[in-house]
């Protein structure tokens, strides 16, 4: 069986699972493209700092901005096996329905479901693993920018 094989046997929570994978994807490649290098970062820091305002302040509301997106694709990596597990259940709850319906004595009846809960669950995983990766990638990278700002700025904090 191909892949658009399995897509297809694994149903509606496999088609949510691919709509939320291209969803965080194109928030991974946009963090990827558009936080730049800490220290252009930290130079904007710089330029946008007012006088009148704490530094830390403007530093925090600074890295603030810079972690827009990173909830969904937080939510994205914490949804996606829950979807997986969601699917599995749904699965086996179509094996035992078939089981209800035709009998025991034929084992093909109850493994259309059990393959619905087996590619569910592995969709689940398969989304949600690079995510969390990237969300852990991109909180590290904010905060590393956050650490460094500050301790360049913060003799400048009135």
């Amino acid at each position: 069986m191909d892949i658009l094989g399995f897509i297809d046997k694994g149903g509606f929570i496999v088609y949510i699972l691919i709509f939320l994978n291209i969803i965080g994807f194109t928030i991974i490649f946009w963090k990827f493209f558009t936080l730049p290098r800490k220290h252009q970062i930290i130079a904007r820091i710089k330029q946008t700092i007012k006088p009148t305002s704490s530094v830390t302040m403007q530093i925090e509301y600074e890295v603030k901005k810079l972690e827009t997106g990173l909830t969904i694709i937080k939510n994205i990596a914490i949804i996606s096996p829950l979807l997986g597990l969601l699917g599995t259940v749904v699965g086996i709850y179509i094996s035992f329905e078939d089981i209800t319906a035709k009998g025991l004595g034929d084992p093909t009846v109850f493994s259309g479901g059990i393959a619905v809960a087996l590619i569910t669950t592995i969709a689940g995983i398969i989304v949600s693993i690079p995510h969390q990766i990237a969300y852990n990638h991109f909180i590290s990278m904010i905060d590393t920018i956050e650490v460094l700002a500050k301790k360049e700025l913060v003799g400048k904090e009135d």
